[in-house]
């Protein structure tokens, strides 16, 4: 990891990541500086940070949970510009295939959890263009999505803890990190999973070999949409103190593993050329690029692909991959004694989509 600061305003002017000047091209670095009031107590855990925590560029690790909490705090504001049009623009996100391809990945996770699910309609908490959603949609099953700055049929814009009733899964793929209670949030998701239903999670891996090798300019930070920067331990704790069994922990199901490499050894080249915007969109780039820099990252990303794959398989088999993904169970209602009265509900809301997602809100 970077090496520390003294303070949350006071950085040092050292070479974290020993390829020239600290600043050029460290996103973390350059958010650190950014105008927004300090973070004063962990995002996870709600510790108050204090002297023992580890102030680093962008953020702060929690002396108690382990879990980094984005420095400085993002106001509302500034997170609707950090997710403003060109974030995800209605023409896609990504050039070629890539759209194509990500909305093939989303119906093979759905096909594969749609078998292994009980009856019941899913939440997908970030649903973000809703391909998740919509792929539980033409297996027949009810679902709906939670997606502050998205639309659409499935789509609502809600936070978690407003939704109540019974579903066989809740799902956060790559949403847990940008929540601003993130452990709340999770213990209220718990509560939402029918008996036998699945909790979900999969988030970028704070501890991981790519998040030590890259530091500062490690993919996944993307400060400030993340929020909260979690350890495997960390998540699975919590899973576990929301009452749910642990059923698997994957460093590889939950994606973006080889792509975290290859971003980091790219970005590490003279110029440090972005290669997450270099196959996106034009209108989706954060920042535009001039062709000659978008085909310099794209080819060193070609170049690099070998030992991004090295140093994938590596991590994976290490339990250290760039991601973790954790599926959870609840148990099954416990049988009743003969003679005894019970109510049971039913395991999902009972309505269609539209009126799921309307009966389902609460506030």
């Amino acid at each position: 990891m970077s090496s520390t600061t003294k303070s949350p305003a006071a950085h040092s002017g050292e070479n974290q990541n020993g390829n020239g000047d600290p600043g050029e091209g460290n996103k973390a670095l350059a958010y650190s500086r950014s105008s927004a009031p300090p973070a004063i107590q962990c995002a996870w855990c709600e510790h108050a940070f204090d002297g023992g925590d580890q102030y680093l560029h962008g953020r702060v690790k929690c002396s108690q949970c382990g879990v980094a909490t984005t420095n400085p705090w993002p106001s509302d504001a500034q997170l609707a510009e950090a997710y403003g049009g060109w974030y995800r623009p209605k023409s896609g996100r990504f050039s070629c295939l890539g759209d194509r391809v990500l909305r093939r990945l989303r119906a093979i996770l759905a096909s594969r959890l749609h078998r292994l699910l009980p009856p019941g309609p899913v939440l997908d908490v970030g649903a973000g263009d809703g391909n998740l959603v919509e792929a539980f949609v033409r297996h027949g099953r009810e679902a709906v999505g939670l997606e502050p700055y998205g639309s659409g049929p499935h789509i609502r814009q809600a936070e978690v803890e407003e939704v109540n009733g019974s579903w066989s899964a809740v799902i956060f793929r790559h949403s847990l990190e940008h929540v601003r209670r993130p452990a709340r949030a999770l213990s209220h998701a718990a509560r939402l999973v029918a008996p036998g239903g699945k909790l979900i999670v999969a988030v970028p891996n704070a501890t991981s070999m790519q998040a030590r090798a890259f530091g500062d300019r490690w993919f996944a930070l993307d400060l400030p949409r993340h929020l909260t920067h979690i350890s495997p331990a960390a998540l699975v704790s919590k899973i576990q103190e929301a009452g749910l069994q642990v059923e698997s922990v994957s460093y590889f199901r939950g994606g973006q593993v080889a792509f975290g490499w290859v971003h980091g050894l790219v970005g590490l080249l003279p110029g440090h050329p972005d290669l997450y915007d270099a196959i996106r969109r034009s209108e989706a780039q954060s920042v535009h690029q001039r062709l000659p820099m978008r085909l310099y990252a794209l080819v060193a990303g070609v170049i690099a692909l070998p030992v991004a794959l090295v140093a994938s398989a590596i991590e994976v088999a290490a339990r250290s991959g760039g991601t973790v993904c954790v599926e959870a169970r609840r148990d099954q209602r416990p049988k009743l004694a003969l003679g005894q009265v019970a109510h049971q509900a039913r395991p999902g809301c009972g309505y269609s989509i539209g009126e799921c997602s309307q009966a389902s809100m609460s506030g």
